[in-house]
């Protein structure tokens, strides 16, 4: 009798995929932390004047606080470098160019996915205005800008429902905006008057 032997190759057990934990790589795509500056009153009382008009010239900022013009720029670069003056921007009416509509867009991905893979996709989207990552039941809240409900189903259908790890979206429409006066104004009068106590 002849004897038939089979040679079975042993397959090398494959290592179950590494899961990353939904929020490790949330650094990556976060905004930085900026340590708290210090500043002094006349820092806050230049920033409350930017604040009350931020394209006036150093030379009307220097009059306000009675500084001298190269005292006033000095301080503005510094309040630059420490992070506590982030820019100098445009404030758009969106309403006024045919983006009327506000949504705020509650993300919830689905269990175990990658949370910054989700937040570089919707960033990607003009339409988001910005983001935040929230604790709770949701993980994203999303604003976004859009022209009417027809826009807002298309962005829905046709890019929001197709990121990849999205599990569940709630979508909440603005009725109407309601804000303060002047916030950073307010905000900065506060610092002021809390550190005379």
């Amino acid at each position: 009798m002849a004897s038939i032997s089979a040679h079975v190759h042993a397959q090398p057990a494959q290592a179950p995929p590494v899961q990353t934990a939904p929020l490790s790589r949330l650094a990556q795509v976060a905004s930085p932390a900026t340590p708290q500056a210090e500043v002094d009153e006349l820092d806050l009382a230049l920033l409350h004047a930017l604040a009350q008009d931020a394209r006036q010239s150093q030379r009307s900022l220097a009059r306000k606080i009675e500084m001298s013009p190269p005292a006033v720029a000095d301080r503005l670069a510094r309040l630059e470098r420490n992070g506590v003056i982030r820019g100098y921007r445009v404030d758009i009416d969106w309403a006024a160019l045919g983006f009327p509509v506000v949504v705020y867009l509650a993300v919830t991905a689905a269990a175990g996915m990658d949370l910054s893979e989700i937040i570089q996709a919707i960033s990607a989207l003009p339409e988001a205005e910005d983001m935040t990552v929230v604790t709770g039941s949701l993980d994203l809240l999303v604003r976004l800008r859009v022209r009417d409900h027809a826009h807002l189903r298309e962005l829905l259908l046709a890019k929001i429902f197709t990121i990849n790890g999205v599990q569940r979206t709630e979508t909440f429409l603005s009725l109407a905006d309601v804000e303060p006066a002047n916030f950073t104004a307010a905000m900065l009068e506060q610092m002021r008057q809390h550190r005379g106590e």
